[in-house]
């Protein structure tokens, strides 16, 4: 370690420790001030780790939370960043806040944006990467999937001995020659013949001959048992499977993980991938399946993620949405919820949102029974756009209340006549609202100032 990179790992940890002491905390600052001293520190920070990264459009926060509850059944010492600061200097700032044992390799398991892929694994030569689906999602950030994509092999090529663990299901990871050892998750489901995706999917273009691909069966949006009827471009074989779901409610998943007969407290679809990529980096690790299994079948709380709130006797669910995909599965995933409960969707378009709004009108919000809701809300800086749009998928105006930003929403769910209510919120959303229930005593300070 050279004397500017032990110089600028001084400043961030005593940065950290005055944020952290003082300030009720900060996870990017004492980051920024390391690499503008010592661009290259953070791979001397990482040096005696072996790392993972766990990256792609949805599903990196979950499936960082459960890879790690799962690595923990046989490794002890397991570096994360839980609340999804997974820019290059939210990373950096781990590094600084965590010590590890003299003498002992540590395993590091980082959520990273896709953009920043090829900055984080510059330094520290990840020994895996595990891409979870590339879907459409902030336009003004990333373009189309392939140019995402291709952020992503930016890094990736910088370690061709790493690892590949991909969703198998998802076209685009098996449309470049990549010289990496792969290992394929995905679903083993009955094949239902000949099938394609919705007409409005991304990503259903054979990487080979353009021709629209098919489908023994599709789980969702581009996902599935593909193939190519022009070509024969096909999906990879798949190490490990889910090959039955049994329970897909709201708040639990049951299905055959692996010949393991697995159970989330946490509803989607979407979720059982998560799920099923964390089960395969745990085995590719040397975790039993039994022990994964074990390990992922308790109730799991993550950062804004179906995360549960108790507001005066009120069960608030806040899901993040960001993008049409994520969205619809939100969608479908409450739409089967047999209680009674309320909406509230909240908009923002900051930067780390996506400036671009225009998503929601790609939302199925049509599929849900706004007239058994006891209250819809509408909030954020884009309240007028959500309610709109609300009101297109057939919300009356007398039955739609409106909050021109994050904390005036709070005052109408607690004014809400049932007791269960979900909120689907973009992610400065989130924190706002999260930021201020913790302000009220519903939720702790130290979950919010990350």
């Amino acid at each position: 370690m050279s004397i500017r990179d032990k110089f600028a790992i001084t400043v961030g940890k005593s940065a950290y420790w005055f944020l952290h002491t003082f300030r009720n905390g900060g996870s990017s600052f004492p980051g920024q001030l390391v690499e503008r001293i010592a661009p290259n520190a953070l791979a001397a920070l990482g040096k005696d780790y072996d790392t993972i990264i766990i990256t792609g459009t949805n599903g990196k926060t979950l499936t960082t939370a459960l890879t790690v509850k799962a690595l923990r059944q046989k490794y002890d010492q397991v570096l994360t960043n839980p609340t999804g600061s997974n820019m290059f200097q939210g990373i950096m700032t781990v590094f600084m806040a965590n010590s590890r044992r003299k003498g002992e390799k540590g395993l590091a398991v980082l959520e990273v944006d896709e953009a920043n892929v090829a900055h984080v694994a510059e330094q520290l030569h990840p020994k895996m990467f595990v891409l979870t689906n590339i879907f459409r999602d902030q336009m003004d950030r990333y373009g189309e999937i392939y140019t995402t994509y291709e952020k992503i092999l930016a890094g990736v090529k910088l370690c061709p001995e790493a690892t590949i663990v991909a969703n198998g299901d998802a076209p685009i990871f098996n449309s470049k020659d990549l010289p990496n050892p792969k290992v394929y998750y995905g679903f083993n489901l009955p094949d239902e013949g000949d099938t394609r995706a919705d007409v409005n999917t991304d990503g259903v273009l054979c990487p080979v001959c353009d021709h629209i691909l098919h489908y023994h069966f599709n789980t969702y949006a581009n996902l599935g048992n593909y193939f190519c009827p022009n070509c024969g471009f096909h999906r990879p074989a798949l190490k490990y499977t889910v090959n039955s779901v049994a329970t897909l409610l709201p708040t639990r998943s049951t299905f055959d993980l692996d010949g393991h007969q697995a159970s989330i407290n946490i509803g989607g679809l979407y979720n059982i991938y998560n799920t099923l990529a964390a089960y395969t980096v745990a085995r590719e690790f040397g975790v039993t399946g039994d022990q994964v299994v074990q390990a992922l079948s308790g109730d799991e709380t993550v950062f804004g993620r179906q995360e549960v709130i108790n507001v005066d006797g009120k069960k608030v669910t806040i899901i993040l949405v960001k993008n049409p995909v994520g969205l619809n599965q939100v969608l479908t995933m409450i739409h089967n919820d047999p209680q009674p409960y309320s909406l509230a969707v909240l908009l923002n378009s900051n930067y780390a949102d996506g400036i671009d709004t225009s998503w929601i009108w790609d939302g199925r919000f049509e599929d849900l029974d706004y007239a058994a809701m006891p209250a819809v809300i509408a909030g954020g800086h884009r309240y007028k756009d959500i309610a709109l749009r609300l009101k297109v998928a057939g919300v009356a105006d007398d039955h739609l209340q409106t909050a021109e930003n994050v904390t005036d929403a709070i005052p109408l769910i607690q004014q809400i006549p049932n007791d269960r209510i979900y909120i689907l919120a973009t992610y400065t959303a989130m924190l706002e609202l999260r930021k201020a229930l913790a302000d009220k005593n519903y939720v702790s300070q130290q979950l919010v100032n990350h």
